[in-house]
């Protein structure tokens, strides 16, 4: 059987289990489960999943031969998913009935060839005042939101999602605790959000599997409205969920470790998952995507951070100290970048930022000189200018949850800010 192929293992008390083809050495095939295995005996059969179908074969008539299905590996996409709340496999868990989806798409697909993807040009007003005017983020464009635990990332996700111009959010929230899909849902989305919205949710304690087919689900689903032309905001939390789910499976099947743990296939994986988002064809729709990155011990040169980083249009820094102290959102203004803001904002709009986080940055550069009254007013002019507009960019830089700041607010006050 080959890689990828879908089979069923009977169980004496008469469930069955799914399972996938991973790998295989020699004669020996590798299968992982897509749930629970309590119940498998030695001995056990396990039976592929074929279907009859004709091939035709060089030098001879057309006959039909078996061949493993991808049968499971389609699943429901539509306008019906709308509000809805999905497990990996496409089945529901909330309480609102079936789907009664009338399409299906295929969960691998090949990313689209880049030299036919339209170009990022469009701005998307996301809602948060800090990223609209200094990290300006273009439909199609995909950002990394680096953070370590506990320092806002989902309640900044939330704000994001409700908040934003796209016609249609996706949000997978891929091997975070269970808990915290039902308050996502319920109290950092809410039903303004879910309305326009699809969640795919694989919490922790799904086999790494189901994982890796959540997020895989969480992007064809986001693929077919893109197809019928509408903006998308994409959100999965988080890719390093992702990543590690990949490390369990390609551990497992014996692949050797490599950089910290991990295996070469992750890093092979990680940008085969990002290439899908982005823009469609000229005309078309798009996949705007926010992927969280975990940052253990906020460690930037984490190998997964360092390789996202390096796949992705730019990156939002969610730093510790900001919300310990509470600036929310707390997002590092200058460790924080847009790498297609320069193609999609104005040069006035590009002056205002590169000066407010020079301004930022040299206050916060000599904050210690300056709490302990070392520094003497007058020797350095900006950074007096630096002093005397600190708290109006502090302020600036702050939002409440419930608060929005469209994209024309958002640069109004960052001329204000500055006299303009």
């Amino acid at each position: 059987m080959a890689v990828g192929s879908a089979c069923t293992v009977p169980l004496p008390s008469g469930a069955k289990i799914e399972a996938e083809v991973v790998g295989f050495e020699n004669d020996k095939l590798f299968l992982m489960p897509q749930s629970d295995v309590e119940g498998v005996v030695p001995g056990t059969r396990v039976y592929p999943v074929e279907v009859v179908q004709s091939l035709p074969r060089p030098g001879t008539v057309n006959h039909p031969r078996r061949r493993p299905s991808d049968r499971g590996r389609h699943l429901p996409v539509g306008d019906e998913l709308l509000g809805r709340v999905l497990d990996a496999a496409g089945r529901p868990l909330d309480s609102l009935g079936p789907l009664h989806s009338s399409h299906a798409a295929p969960l691998s697909v090949r990313a689209a060839n880049p030299l036919m993807r339209a170009p990022i040009t469009d701005v998307l007003d996301v809602g948060v005042r800090a990223i609209n005017s200094m990290l300006t983020v273009g439909r199609g464009q995909r950002m990394g939101l680096f953070a370590g635990s506990g320092v806002g990332k989902s309640v900044l996700l939330g704000m994001m999602a409700r908040y934003t111009g796209a016609d249609v959010i996706v949000v997978g929230l891929i091997g975070e605790r269970g808990r915290e899909v039902k308050e996502f849902i319920e109290q950092i989305l809410g039903n303004e959000g879910l309305a326009r919205s699809v969640v795919v949710a694989a919490p922790a304690d799904t086999p790494p599997l189901m994982r890796l087919q959540g997020a895989a689900y969480t992007h064809t689903i986001a693929e077919y409205f893109r197809d019928q032309g509408k903006s998308v905001l994409l959100i999965m939390d988080s890719l390093t969920r992702y990543a590690m789910a990949q490390r369990e499976i390609a551990l497992a099947i014996g692949e050797p470790p490599a950089t910290k743990g991990y295996p070469p296939s992750v890093f092979a994986k990680l940008p085969t998952l990002v290439e899908r988002a982005g823009n469609g064809r000229d005309g078309g729709g798009s996949i705007t995507a926010f992927y969280t990155v975990l940052t253990e011990g906020d460690d930037q040169q984490d190998p997964i951070a360092d390789s996202a980083r390096a796949i992705l249009d730019g990156h939002i820094v969610l730093n510790r100290s900001l919300a310990e102290a509470g600036h929310y959102p707390a997002i590092d203004v200058e460790q924080s970048i847009s790498r297609a803001m320069h193609n999609i904002t104005s040069e006035d709009h590009q002056k205002l930022t590169r000066r407010l986080k020079q301004l930022y940055s040299r206050y916060l550069r000599n904050r210690d000189l300056i709490s302990v009254g070392a520094y003497s007013p007058g020797s350095d002019p900006v950074l007096d200018e630096a002093i005397a507009l600190n708290p109006r960019i502090e302020s600036f830089l702050q939002q409440g949850i419930h608060e929005r700041s469209g994209i024309q607010e958002s640069l109004g006050q960052l001329a204000t800010l500055f006299g303009g």
